[in-house]
């Protein structure tokens, strides 16, 4: 299994070799990472190939010995690397060679869809399927359909813009929260908690909704402020919230320690600055 710094490495290795390499048949061709498991997709991948079904070469490949290996985190990482959409290709559920690891891909990209959707990024540029060691065909078939989807949608709009929420992303799928959330959040479904009590999936799912709500806002309030120093009115106009709500926003950061008041505004309207 490749330590995470490895997979980054692959990602600026596989999109320059994929600038060089990559033929264009109708103007935009799309750019794709894949992560396949070693024990299905990855199979099913190799025996396309043995088999010759054919399917566009638009895919740069990188194994995982499980889809539940596949931090969500890889995803923007992806789209900041250059590729216009991801794959996550995993074993039919039931069929996981480690019990539960498909499962856990499911909840992870379920949660990475979410995210995208709330900076208008469209979700359907990260694909989640499923394919088994003997579905070389199904394989091959998977990979054509969602190229052509891709090549419908467009390159992915990578402006400044788009990179600062991108990191925002980034930045609260690493967070504590979050990865608390996916991890342990599940079990509560189907374990009590030392209360004996038993959380309900609508539940659940309203929890999840607001922390990834919440952690995307405050790492998108942290990003706005790096590169400038702003109000608390220019940041509520920049990202399009009340006023009201971003003073709690900001509230919260400053007291997490994470940002800070400008000390040359002093006996101004304060402006907020990154720590």
């Amino acid at each position: 299994m490749l330590p995470d710094r490895d997979i980054l490495d692959l990602f600026r290795t596989s999109i320059l070799g994929f600038r060089i390499s990559g033929v264009c048949w109708m103007g935009f061709e799309p750019k794709i990472l894949s992560f396949l498991c070693n024990w299905c997709a990855y199979a099913g991948a190799d025996l396309a190939g043995v088999s010759r079904f054919q399917y566009p070469p638009n895919t740069r490949v990188i194994r995982v010995m499980c889809s539940g290996r596949v931090d969500p985190a890889f995803i923007p990482k992806a789209f900041l690397a250059g590729y216009d959409a991801v794959t996550v290709l995993g074993c039919h559920p039931g069929d996981c060679h480690y019990l539960t690891g498909n499962v856990q891909a499911q909840q992870k990209m379920d949660l990475t869809h979410r995210l995208l959707a709330m900076v208008q990024i469209e979700s359907e540029r990260l694909l989640l399927d499923w394919v088994s060691a003997g579905e070389g065909e199904r394989f091959s078939r998977v990979i054509r359909e969602f190229v052509e989807k891709i090549r419908s949608l467009g390159p992915f709009p990578l402006d400044q813009e788009m990179k600062r929420k991108l990191q925002a992303i980034e930045a609260s799928l690493e967070g504590e929260k979050i990865r608390w959330m996916v991890g342990k959040g599940y079990e509560l479904i189907e374990k009590e908690n030392v209360y004996g009590e038993r959380l309900s999936r609508e539940k659940l799912d309203r929890l999840i909704e607001e922390t990834i709500r919440n952690e995307l806002i405050k790492n998108r309030i942290v990003g706005a402020v790096e590169s400038q120093h702003l109000s608390a009115k220019e940041i509520s106009q920049t990202l399009n919230l009340e006023l009201k709500e971003t003073l709690s926003f900001l509230s919260l950061l400053v007291g997490e320690g994470r940002i800070g008041f400008d000390p040359s505004e002093e006996g101004k309207v304060p402006r907020y600055i990154r720590k």
